[in-house]
This record gives C-alpha cells, structure tokens and sequence, in this order.
C-alpha cells in the first residue's frame, strides 16, 4: 500500500507537513512544522449569516469557552478568533450610564483579582457601582496599586466624581485618592474574626455597604469565563481579557430596568 502523499505548505512552500486534526466541516487540517501555518487543502470559504454572528455575540455573555461555542455555532475557531479579536477591538472603554443630576448619590468601590496567560501576570479589575440604580459606572483594568485606583477615579462620570459618596474596603489605595470628605472605608458583612479585628470599630460601623458591588463580582466571575477560578479558559491577550470585561458591563447597564 503506497503512502499518502501529504501537500506542502502554502505560505512557505515547506514539505515538512503533519496532519492536525480535523476543522468543523470534517475535512483535514494540516500544519507546516517550518512556519506553524494551519491549512486545508481545497478549502471553500464559507459565509457566516447575520444571524450566526448574533447567536455568537449572545455566547459571548455566557461562561462558554470560545471552543465549545465554535462547536455550538458551527463555525470554525480561527474565524471565531479573529471575530472576536475585532469585535473586542471596537468595544469602548468608556462607561454608559443614565444621566444623573447633580445631588446626593452613592457609589460602591472594589477591584477583583484576573490573569493573563500564566497567574504571575495579575490583571486587577477596578469597579464602581451606582448603589442605587445598580450601574456601573467606573471600571479600570491592570494594577492594584495608587495608579489603578487613580484611573477608577478617573473612569468615573463627572457628576458621581464631584457629587458622590465612595463606599469602598480599607485598601489603601483607595484612601489616597478619593477625597477624604467623600470616601469611607468600610467592613464587610462575611468578614472573617482575625479580618473584624484588623478593621476595628469600622466594620461595627458600616458593614455591607459594600454588598452590591461583591455581588457583582460574583456575577461577572460566574458569566466571563475568563474570570472562572479552576478553568483553562483564561486570556491569553489582554487585549481581548480588557475587551471580554467591557463587553459584559455594557451588556449589563443596558439589560437594567430603568
């Protein structure tokens, strides 16, 4: 029995070729071990419909890896890449959020642990949140340091950085950038004994008053995959880690009542 002839490279013209597999469509994939190229041979580009590109957008809210939904959509996972690598590119970074009129209003602040590729690069997620109406309406992405606080501050709606009251935790960061007559650090409600003890009087104070916004990072761990603790479906760009993170907050103030 002859063996099979395998083609060579398109890019490189490279005969050192193994087969890689199989694409959605059932036909073979190839990769070029000289240029790390992934082909097919004939292959037939295939139209991806409106409506595909929608049932995309909606799994994208969902803690589905982008492999399980190549699988559900049936497309394929370097067109879904690179659909989402533009998707996530032309997202703003910039909240949205109802007009407010100058008064009292409340916010609560809080920043969650992420990565990128590998747990040493630590991505911290800044939040703020409207106590009353439940928006988002600060976000901030990278260190946890005076920097990453500063740019939260900076995020936040020229009316909430001039009007608001800041309920945050007692990380430092916090205390030396938000007005001190507008900030008040806070305890939480399921602290620890050895964590009451380091916060004093504070949490006998003011505990919860920063419920809303740990709720909400409950729920933006639990529908980003990205952010799942124990997952392999963790960022590999920050690009796309930045981007992924902005996609879910807009889609989460537009889906409040009003």
């Amino acid at each position: 029995m002859s063996a099979t002839v395998l083609p060579s490279c398109p890019s490189c013209d490279s005969n050192r070729i193994v087969k890689n597999g199989r694409i959605h469509n059932g036909k073979q994939n190839y990769k070029c071990r000289s240029c790390r190229r992934q082909f097919v041979q004939d292959p037939q580009n295939k139209i991806i419909s409106q409506q595909t590109k929608d049932l995309v957008d909606k799994l994208l809210l969902e803690k589905i890896p982008l492999a399980g939904i190549a699988r559900v959509t049936e497309v394929s996972e370097p067109w879904l890449q690179s659909y989402v690598n533009t998707k996530y590119e032309s997202i703003s970074q910039q909240v949205q959020v109802r007009t407010k009129k100058k008064g009292k209003l409340t916010i609560q602040c809080d920043e969650m642990w992420s990565f990128v590729t590998k747990k040493a690069n630590k991505q911290w997620i800044w939040l703020a949140l409207d106590a009353k109406t439940r928006e988002i309406v600060g976000v901030y992405i990278g260190d946890r340091s005076r920097h990453g606080a500063k740019k939260l501050w900076q995020s936040l709606p020229p009316v909430y950085r001039q009007c608001a009251v800041c309920y945050s935790d007692f990380w430092e960061a916090y205390e030396q950038v938000i007005p001190s007559k507008r900030h008040r650090a806070v305890g939480k409600a399921d602290a620890t004994p050895r964590r009451r003890k380091a916060q004093g009087n504070a949490h006998q104070e003011e505990t919860g008053k920063t419920n809303y916004i740990e709720r909400f990072n409950c729920t933006l761990r639990q529908r980003v995959s990205r952010l799942v603790r124990k997952t392999l479906s963790f960022s590999k760009k920050i690009e796309n880690h930045v981007g992924a993170i902005w996609n879910f907050v807009h889609h989460y103030n537009a889906s409040l009542p009003v």
